[in-house]
């Protein structure tokens, strides 16, 4: 972490643009001077805060090709290849973690998989295909009710402990989300989900969106995906799966366990950039049904059709921005270069990693494991109060070294150690 104090740049930079040209010699002179001296090292084996953000050779050399083709692929006709290649990689990707055949676009019906720029946009995103599915299921019953008559009633359900982001797509969507208490190990469990949606429904309240997380960013629970996917069956519920961290480990058959029930969600969405050693930004969302989130997007300008229409995905009928970056790329770069072997090889070793620390603090009698380690996050504490954990935490971090955030769950303060760089080792 670097010893910079905020407006720290503002002085090592002239006051205006030049005027002239300058040498590269004098730019590259400034990355160091300007720019590193400020720079928060995530790649560093020291770097142990958040979850780790993915870097490798072949998605830094697949993101130069895709700043020089510098297509804009926001339909197919604006660069066809771009497309394609993203229909193609997310069925490898879906195919190499497990997903039913059902979400994906070789299964020869509409589904399919998009790179979202990351997860949070693809909550936001479900979330509006979600509001305009029940929106038309609505207005068909009551032909007689407005928009805003609908919209008040409409509400949505996660874990107290799903990413703050998914509030804040309730915020962005218009509509109310609730979040629900999880059980001992912080996962949503059916039963609860089931009580909240009963309850709003006797209220006059539409229910209409559920995020299962599986693998939240405190502390790594998984949600009851089985017993939620149920009760969204049996209410007929838009069930989005945001498994932004953990996905990537589903490569490995091993951990598959933990995303049973998948097959009864809409949507699911991973960041290959956070463990898959592809550059951000890259969030793979895969859809059974697009047509909802292509109908609530559609805005067809005449200067952006063409005549292939239809035959192939209008990826910015999937997304929120239009314009999207050639980003198959890096995905292509990284399945090929590393080969399914190498990536499942990464996730183990991180996780064994994780186990070895775990191990240590177990063996030491002033810590305690706060929750159970699946994958490369261990939680920990020294036995006693918040506020002698406070203070180790401000004493690692205040070193400039290592760096850690912390978590509280139910009032307990606690430290998170993720694995995060591929070049931590053991000793």
């Amino acid at each position: 972490v670097p010893s910079v104090k905020p407006g720290y740049l503002r002085p090592l930079v002239p006051e205006q643009a030049p005027q002239q040209p300058e040498p590269w010699t004098a730019v590259m002179a400034d990355i160091e001077r300007v720019v590193m001296s400020g720079v928060t090292h995530w790649h560093s084996p020291r770097f142990h805060a958040y979850f780790p953000t993915a870097n490798s050779y072949p998605a830094i050399v697949a993101d130069m090709l895709s700043g020089a083709i510098a297509c804009i692929g926001f339909t197919w006709i604006a660069s066809p290849a771009c497309t394609e290649l993203e229909v193609v990689m997310l069925d490898w990707l879906g195919q190499m973690i497990g997903l039913p055949e059902e979400f994906l676009a070789k299964s020869g019906g509409e589904a399919g998989g998009v790179i979202q720029g990351t997860a949070s946009e693809a909550t936001l995103v479900a979330l509006l295909g979600a509001k305009s599915r029940m929106m038309q299921r609505v207005k068909e019953q009551h032909p007689e009710w407005t928009d805003t008559d609908i919209l008040s009633k409409l509400v949505g359900y996660c874990n107290k402990q799903a990413h703050s982001s998914v509030e804040r797509a309730g915020l962005l969507g218009g509509v109310k989300l609730r979040s629900l208490q999880p059980d001992g190990e912080h996962r949503l469990r059916g039963d609860t989900l089931r009580e909240a949606i009963e309850e709003d429904i006797r209220n006059g309240l539409i229910p209409f969106y559920v995020v299962a997380t599986l693998g939240t960013t405190s502390s790594c629970a998984f949600d009851a995906l089985d017993e939620i996917g149920d009760v969204c069956l049996s209410h007929d519920i838009w069930l989005h799966v945001d498994a932004a961290y953990a996905g990537s480990a589903f490569i490995c058959p091993e951990y598959r366990y933990l995303m049973k029930g998948v097959q009864k969600a809409d949507s699911f969405n991973f960041n290959p950039h956070k463990w898959m050693l592809v550059n951000f930004d890259c969030s793979a969302m895969w859809l059974k049904q697009p047509r909802w989130i292509v109908d609530a997007f559609n805005v067809d300008p005449l200067y952006l059709k063409h005549d292939q229409q239809g035959s192939a995905p209008d990826y910015r009928h999937w997304q929120i921005p239009l314009g999207r970056r050639f980003r198959a790329l890096k995905l292509w770069f990284v399945l090929r270069l590393y080969g399914v072997e190498n990536l499942q090889k990464h996730i183990r070793k991180q996780i064994a990693l994780a186990h070895l620390f775990e191990k240590l603090c177990s063996s030491d009698d002033r810590f305690e494991i706060y929750e159970e380690v699946t994958m490369g996050l261990v939680c920990f504490k020294l036995k006693g109060s918040n506020e002698i954990n406070e203070e180790l935490l401000r004493r690692i971090n205040g070193r400039g070294k290592i760096h850690l955030v912390p978590s509280k769950i139910d009032d307990v303060y606690f430290l998170r150690l993720a694995i995060c760089s591929r070049f931590s080792e053991d000793s």
